[in-house]
């Protein structure tokens, strides 16, 4: 396990977003037939029976000026080859700076820009209101984690061959013990209406895949879901606390107490 980071500097903040993002990403290796390629300069997977951009994902690159051409060329003619859709994800560690207009002149799209955004758990806002009736539990068999997966698949309007990715990657991981990853069921009148995951990797506690179904939206139970899973990170003695997040739950998680420290841009090519 790594040590706990405790740098809740502006420049700590934005590092800790990064460090977890990329320890979180290789989790995926989990999959059989997933390609994770680890070099110094450039790390992305390739999931050539998941035609996702998010299993198919360049997610680190320190590359100099003067190879940068080369290498975006090969590492986008191998995503071509397996016919899968890639996506480039973009940050304030990037290097070299200018990579976003690079891969749009080799026919990325834009596609998003995301807030990284982080939060000392010890100044952390617990006086949220709760849904009545919410019942927030772990995953820790296949059952739970498959209703885990049904919400996170309709929250996210996900294909069901990423569902099943998802479940089988997690469930590869193992859903009980000391483990760095740990999921939660939220429950209305016993139905499973959202999910979130906790990534304790990189000394930090990474927020992930916080999903409500749409007839359970806008009564705080992502709120209620992200700070279950805080509250578990406290206990543990995590310091910082992050995550990315949709326009939608911006303001959502700046009532807990997260700020926005860097930004994530997302640039995409079809299959």
């Amino acid at each position: 396990m790594s040590a706990i980071s405790r740098d809740v500097t502006s420049v700590g903040m934005a590092a800790a977003i990064e460090a977890n993002l990329n320890a979180a990403f290789p989790l995926f290796s989990s999959l059989p037939s997933i390609e994770l390629h680890d070099e110094p300069a450039l790390r992305w997977l390739i999931t050539p029976d998941v035609p996702f951009p998010l299993f198919n994902h360049v997610y680190w690159t320190r590359l100099p000026q003067e190879s940068i051409d080369v290498r975006v060329e090969e590492v986008r003619e191998r995503f071509a080859a397996c016919q899968v859709p890639m996506m480039w994800s973009i940050g304030p560690f990037t290097r070299p700076s200018d990579l976003g207009s690079r891969l749009e002149a080799r026919g990325a799209a834009h596609a998003e820009d995301l807030p990284g955004m982080a939060l000392d758990l010890q100044a952390l806002n617990e006086d949220v209101p709760s849904p009545d009736g919410l019942a927030i539990e772990g995953v820790g068999n296949a059952e739970s984690l498959r209703e885990y997966v049904d919400v996170a698949k309709v929250g996210f309007e996900l294909p069901e061959v990423v569902a099943q990715a998802f479940f089988d990657a997690f469930g590869a991981l193992g859903l009980v013990g000391d483990r760095p990853v740990r999921h939660y069921v939220g429950r209305l009148d016993r139905e499973a209406v959202a999910s979130a995951t906790l990534v304790l990797m990189a000394g930090i506690a990474g927020i992930y895949n916080v999903a409500t179904l749409p007839k359970a939206r806008r009564q705080g139970v992502g709120a209620a879901m992200t700070l279950a899973a805080l509250r578990e990170a406290c206990k543990l003695g995590y310091r910082i606390g992050i995550l990315q997040s949709s326009a939608a739950g911006f303001n959502v998680y700046r009532r807990l107490g997260f700020e926005q420290y860097s930004t994530y841009s997302v640039y995409v090519w079809a299959a």
